[in-house]
């Protein structure tokens, strides 16, 4: 059966979704996306994905196109629709349509747009073997802070790593980390978190975020600095974390084992204590 989407206040079959061709998403990639999980039903991280929703479009002066219970609203509306007990619903906002002119239009409707996805989040094999990372040159832009929906840097450096035999691929400027083609970074050493600080640089990730005050009541050792991908292959662990991996071990980077080549024991802690934070979230026991 074909999934059901939201087009500029429309719910329609997949096949029968349409944008104009002059919408400047289209066109320039002028516009923000996010992606919010689902589980049991319900989404996850509602707060922080709204605040950062917000941000972006903050940034690139695109109002906010309705009201964040109308928002919401049409995330569950789709979550019911297309039966999602677990999966993610992608959401994007544009500047709208307009006649191609790089400058912002003076009078452009912002255009809105939403899928669902369905995926397994609490139960990933990967989660249990752990997964391979790449790493690769970092091509993009100076604001990453902001969730364009222009991502072909992006784009590039994934299908680099995968071509390599990676699940993701870490990006690397000036010998450091930054951050994940759709995921954040980090690393462990000493029984002590390690990933990159808040910066023009990276994305402010939602689970970094949950992730940081997790270890904060668990009593875990957090440190927000650089690191070389030297230190990342000298890691006692390494993991990552996104709206659709949750946090994942990583085992191999660059063809170097990590850990052993086994999940690492806090990679497995920090990722069952965001599981038992959005199970509560989501009402599952």
């Amino acid at each position: 059966m074909a999934r059901t989407v939201f087009v500029n206040g429309q719910y329609v079959p997949e096949d029968q979704a349409q944008v104009s061709i002059f919408d400047r998403g289209f066109v320039f990639g002028d516009g923000i996306y996010e992606v919010v999980p689902v589980i049991g039903g319900k989404m996850v991280d509602k707060a922080p994905f709204l605040e950062r929703l917000k941000r972006s479009l903050g940034e690139l002066r695109i109002d906010m196109p309705m009201s964040e219970a109308d928002y919401l609203a049409m995330h569950e509306k789709l979550i019911e629709l297309n039966g999602i007990d677990e999966g993610g619903v992608y959401s994007q906002i544009t500047r709208g349509a307009a006649d191609r002119d790089f400058a912002f239009p003076k009078a452009a409707t912002p255009s809105v747009a939403a899928f669902t996805m369905k995926k397994q989040l609490l139960d990933n094999p990967n989660a249990t073997t752990g997964v391979k990372v790449v790493t690769v040159e970092d091509i993009r832009w100076k604001r990453r802070d902001i969730k364009s929906v222009a991502l072909l840097g992006q784009v590039m450096a994934k299908q680099e790593a995968v071509e390599k035999g990676g699940f993701e691929g870490w990006m690397v400027e000036d010998g450091f980390v930054t951050e994940g083609t759709s995921s954040t970074a980090y690393i462990v050493k000493d029984d002590t978190i390690i990933t990159r600080p808040l910066s023009n640089s990276i994305l402010p990730g939602i689970r970094r975020k949950v992730l940081m005050q997790l270890c904060a009541r668990h009593n875990v050792k957090l440190e927000e600095r650089l690191f070389t991908v030297e230190e990342a292959l000298d890691a006692d662990e390494a993991f990552l974390s996104s709206a659709t991996t949750l946090v994942m071990p990583i085992v191999d980077i660059d063809g170097t084992m990590i850990g052993g080549g086994q999940p690492g024991p806090m990679a497995r802690k920090m990722r069952e204590a965001y599981i038992a934070e959005i199970k509560a979230e989501a009402g599952i026991a």
